[in-house]
């Protein structure tokens, strides 16, 4: 199998404008989504990358999936939906560091889990499937419970399943949902992609081993810590503990899609038969070079050929 799918929400990112103060640039974005854009430019031309989501039938929904069809990414994973649209984001940046403010409440994202015969469908022979802790943030709890079901079944049936935490608390009903939340992806995954920042937040992780321990004991095959400037830990069954310190920057410009980036690269690498000590090499290596351009999609890197 070569087929690469993310699933989750794509959103319309309004975005500060350089150097106009107070205006605003339209452009399109999610986590997810991100991994896949990443994705795609990392993988070789015979796998194909495809995006799992719901949009709506508005004008907006249109110009999304022709967004996404345009940045080399597959979207016969799309469904569409009537009196639905996309989710909105405004971002605002202070010293590299983004803060979000979230219009959601019609997003057709939210009814992702809404049909199991379509995400039995679009998970059939996938050799990797990456979902993450905002695509289940934004479901009900029985919704959640649908979609880890269907994950189970591909996984099941010979899918690589990938699960990138990607904590964001204010879309969770509480401290203990959130948690609950994260366990239940961790649970039908084989490999979990969690930020130790985040784990001290949400399970008071003192060691990155804590995490690696939690997630090993879940039921993953794979966990891959990533830690900022800090070394990133990783285990798995077949190659067992390894540690990788990522490469220095001097500044950071954004650092959006630091995570989302590295777990492309990490997966792509995985995917193409890399141990886990090179993937997680690779993945910290185009995390670094991402977090020095603006925006979550830094085409720059990719105009000589694949980043360093």
């Amino acid at each position: 199998m070569t087929r690469f799918l993310t699933l989750g929400e794509i959103m319309v990112e309004m975005a500060p404008a350089p150097d106009s103060p107070g205006l605003f640039r339209l452009g399109y974005a999610g986590d997810t989504f991100n991994t896949a854009w990443y994705a795609r430019r990392l993988l070789p031309a015979s796998w194909t990358v495809s995006y799992g989501t719901v949009i709506g039938d508005d004008p907006m929904s249109t110009d999304l999936a022709q967004f996404i069809e345009r940045q080399g990414v597959a979207t016969d994973t799309l469904r569409r939906i009537r009196d639905r649209t996309v989710g909105l984001y405004m971002i605002q940046t202070r010293e590299g560091e983004r803060s979000f403010s979230y219009w959601r409440g019609q997003s057709a994202a939210r009814t992702l889990a809404d049909d199991p015969d379509w995400l039995d469908n679009i998970f059939a022979n996938r050799a990797v499937i990456q979902f993450s802790g905002i695509t289940l943030a934004i479901l009900t709890p029985e919704a959640r419970k649908s979609l880890c079901a269907a994950l189970a079944r591909a996984r099941a049936a010979g899918s690589h399943i990938a699960f990138d935490t990607n904590l964001r608390p204010r879309l969770w009903d509480s401290a203990e949902a959130m948690r609950s939340g994260l366990l239940q992806g961790a649970a039908v995954s084989d490999t979990v992609l969690p930020s130790f920042d985040e784990e001290q937040l949400a399970f008071q992780d003192a060691t990155p081993e804590e995490t690696v321990q939690r997630y090993r004991a879940a039921g993953a095959s794979c966990v891959v810590i990533k830690n900022g400037e800090a070394p990133c830990h990783g285990w798995s069954q077949t190659d067992g503990t390894v540690t990788c310190t990522p490469p220095k920057v001097a500044r950071v410009v954004d650092s959006t899609a630091a995570g989302d980036s590295f777990g492309a690269g990490f997966l792509a690498a995985r995917a193409t038969g890399a141990s886990l000590g090179t993937a997680m090499t690779r993945a910290a290596h185009l995390a670094a070079e991402v977090i020095q351009h603006p925006g979550a999609l830094a085409p720059q890197i990719f105009e000589t050929g694949e980043p360093s």
